[in-house]
């Protein structure tokens, strides 16, 4: 299969339909992720609460734009991106008070 290149082009596409963009590189291999919506993070944990592996399975597909396949499918590369899938969800700082 041939290898995608993907241009800044189609990057910024992606950006004003998901606002965040995101690329993991593992052993040379490259994804390029969404963050996640809501919809997909609730799917995840519900799933992950039984079985914490598919919560990062999950997260990777329904995030997926683009990328070497193989880190979807080889153990060695999926758990090592699965490392950094925490961070697609970003959590803002935020205030409340009591009034």
């Amino acid at each position: 299969m041939e290898k995608q290149e993907i241009t800044q082009e189609q990057i910024n596409a992606w950006k004003e339909l998901y606002e965040d963009v995101w690329r993991i590189t593992v052993d040379g291999k490259v994804a390029y992720l969404r963050s996640p919506d809501r919809k997909t993070l609730s799917f995840a944990s519900s799933v992950g609460a039984s079985d914490p592996m598919k919560f990062n399975e999950i997260l990777l597909k329904n995030c997926w734009l683009a990328g070497d396949l193989e880190i979807q499918t080889n153990d060695k590369l999926f758990l090592s991106a699965s490392s950094k899938l925490a961070e697609l969800i970003e959590i803002k700082e935020t205030e409340m008070v009591k009034l």
